[in-house]
């Protein structure tokens, strides 16, 4: 296949380009408390040996969100070739952060190289791949045909691009099937991205309809001391979470908790916003509600009628204390969050309309009664009535999603094996 002129006029612009982005992810990792070693990981120069004696499977992932998304996965095809090391590459300080203390056995972890010919050249000549697996739509030009040139075997996982970007793929076939070709399986998150892909162009038999990853995510961890503490902190009151809230939400939320405490009145809500560093703006809106609080960032128990949650990476530890979860990003069209990780902690969970990221999973548990959406603040406080005031139909509830988090782990196993046998990695 000809190497289309945009592809050329990209490996030149990246090498030009080098040195400005580099300066920038230098200083942005440095502010994040990063030493030089893991700074060079962007220039290819890797701060982990590679073990000579096993085969190496790369993953590849954006950030935070995607990286944890394919844990679960790793630990199972892990199982599978338990000869085999396992490398995960991000490009964001807070997923280094996030996977430093959730990787699975034999996992090493690296920040990505930049897409320019050398940290690439540095990278794919150190850590020599024998599978490499993309995620969702971390299409890097230079990274994916360099690594092709390798003769790795690829694939690209819980396929979803835009419809922006499948406007631009529709404008260019012939730079599609330039990327998107060096692929040997495509797993899409859904049937409407499979149909998509194979009208590009693309094999078909290439292009397989497949699961969102984010809904066989690996248990959130929980910090068992601190879960004694908050627990022994609340001790026998009902307590519900509203997690991952965004703007505009927390108003809904308060509201309800407001017409709950009319008949709970030592009903606690666990309040923990999606961006931590909204916690000055989002306790200013609690205090307007009326409602007395104490936040977690300043070391505080959850003794108050609303606790302010505002940090990062204790979501398990939420979870844990309670039966019901609402779910934010979805009052408002931002796509929802992940119910399986509620489902995984044992608790039911709750939802806005807007569920448009997790679709297909929202749909499965609402047909295993392991989750209900609810359409406003009026109706998310009945339902939260509803399970608090009744607690075999709460037991029900965290029953199913027990049961249809242990359904979903047959089919992560399937998935692992397809991936094993089609990379050839058998």
């Amino acid at each position: 296949m000809a190497t289309p002129i945009l592809y050329r006029l990209w490996v030149i612009a990246s090498a030009l380009a080098l040195p400005f982005a580099m300066r920038g992810e230098r200083a942005k990792l440095r502010a994040a408390g990063f030493d030089r070693s893991r700074m060079r990981e962007k220039l290819g120069h890797a701060s982990a040996p590679r073990d000579a004696d096993a085969p190496l499977i790369w993953f590849h992932a954006a950030s935070v969100g995607e990286s944890l998304s394919v844990l679960a996965l790793i630990k199972r095809m892990g199982l599978q070739r338990p000869d085999a090391q396992f490398l995960i590459t991000t490009g964001t300080a807070t997923s280094a952060d996030m996977l430093g203390t959730r990787l699975p056995p034999r996992t090493v972890h690296q920040f990505a190289p930049l897409d320019a010919p050398g940290p690439l050249g540095r990278f794919l000549k150190h850590w020599r791949p024998e599978a490499a697996l993309f995620v969702e739509s971390e299409l890097w030009p230079q990274m994916l045909r360099r690594t092709r040139a390798t003769g790795a075997k690829m694939a690209l996982i819980n396929a979803r691009l835009s419809e922006r970007s499948l406007a631009r793929w529709h404008k260019r076939p012939a730079v599609a099937r330039f990327l998107l070709g060096v692929f040997d399986l495509i797993l899409t998150q859904n049937k409407a991205m499979a149909d998509a892909l194979r009208a590009l162009d693309l094999e078909p038999e290439r292009v397989v309809q497949g699961e969102n990853l984010k809904s066989f995510s690996a248990p959130l961890p929980v910090d068992a001391t601190a879960l004694a503490a908050s627990q022994a902190a609340l001790g026998a009151r009902p307590v519900w979470v509203a997690s991952s809230t965004h703007k505009g939400e927390e108003e809904a939320v308060l509201a309800a908790h407001n017409a709950l405490i009319t008949r709970w009145p030592d009903l606690c809500l666990i309040l923990a916003p999606r961006h931590p560093q909204r916690g000055t703006e989002v306790r200013d809106l609690i205090a307007a509600a009326g409602l007395s609080y104490t936040r977690r960032t300043r070391g505080e128990e959850p003794d108050a009628c609303v606790y302010l949650a505002d940090t990062l990476g204790e979501l398990g530890l939420w979870y844990a204390m309670t039966d019901v979860v609402f779910l934010g990003g979805s009052l408002r069209p931002i796509g929802g969050h992940n119910p399986f990780e509620v489902a995984q902690a044992g608790a039911f969970a709750l939802s806005g309309p807007h569920v448009a990221n997790f679709a297909e999973t929202f749909s499965a548990m609402e047909a295993a009664a392991a989750a209900r959406i609810v359409a406003d603040a009026d109706d998310l406080a009945r339902q939260v009535a509803t399970l608090l005031a009744d607690a075999d139909k709460r037991k029900k509830g965290c029953a199913a999603a027990a049961q249809f988090t242990a359904a979903r782990g047959d089919m992560l196993d399937e998935i692992a094996t397809r991936l094993i046998t089609t990379l050839e990695l058998s």
